[in-house]
């Protein structure tokens, strides 16, 4: 099954309003020649609408990096999804390693709110990857299983079609270190197999699978080449508008 590339990159912590709107205005005159890839942008919550106003209708995702699970209440500092929704988010990123690991988000959480996402009618991203330690120790394979159907339970076939999957490994994630192709073709022939086993293959075949961890515009083509590789989540090398379209014309080559 053919599936259209996809490149979404992850602002983290960066940018203001007015930084935002600059990069949007330096993206669109290059989106001509990036048709025959999808693009997505995960803003801080506060440039959700700039993106939305600016790109949406340009055919770019405009994702979320988080939203609660809790539909609404007694939250101080959340976001919900309807509120994402509202300010202009298409879809949103779930179980990122840094919510994980920094803010201690459980399996159970994230997988809540990749409920909350589909409900409220945004495409949900779940992340999932594993540390140094536990690639040393051989555990990636459970991890990722662990992580995998965790985080889609609950979900039945009709349902996990809009889902995308992130695999990032979090050692290589901002320290410059990269998985090789072969690594991130092995670790997505997994996740792959994994929803086989859950959703049946047909279904697998036609969820894309990014890779997330130090992708930048030299190194893209090469982690693109593998069959179940269908893009990158990229960090760093997002906050830059030609250095986005250049690992999404990478996206296009590989």
């Amino acid at each position: 099954m053919e599936r259209t590339p996809l490149v979404a990159g992850n602002w983290k912590m960066h940018k203001t309003r007015g930084e935002a709107l600059a990069f949007c205005r330096e993206l669109a005159p290059l989106l001509s020649e990036l048709d025959e890839v999808d693009l997505a942008i995960c803003p801080p919550a506060t440039a959700l609408d700039i993106l939305a106003a600016e790109l949406g209708d340009r055919g770019v995702g405009v994702w979320a990096q988080t939203i609660s699970e809790h539909p609404h209440g007694a939250f101080t500092g959340e976001v919900s999804a309807t509120m994402a929704l509202d300010a202009g988010a298409s879809g949103a990123l779930l179980g990122h390693s840094e919510r994980r690991h920094v803010f201690g988000e459980s399996d159970g959480v994230v997988n809540a709110k990749l409920l909350a996402a589909l409900a409220a009618g945004l495409e949900p991203v779940l992340c999932v990857g594993e540390t140094e330690e536990q690639r040393d120790a051989g555990d990636t394979g459970a991890l990722l299983r662990t992580q995998v159907e965790a985080g889609l339970a609950g979900l039945d076939a009709a349902r996990a079609d809009q889902v995308t999957v992130a695999y990032e490994p979090v050692w290589a994630i901002g320290t410059g270190r990269t998985a090789t192709p072969e690594q991130a073709q092995e670790a997505h022939a997994l996740i792959r197999t994994l929803l086989a086993e859950r959703f049946g293959p047909e279904t697998a075949l036609g969820v894309r699978i990014l890779y997330g961890g130090s992708v930048k515009a030299d190194n893209a083509r090469s982690l693109f080449e593998g069959p179940d590789v269908d893009g990158a989540l990229v960090g760093g090398a997002s906050l830059e508008a030609a250095s986005l379209a250049a690992i999404a014309r990478a996206a296009l080559a590989g």
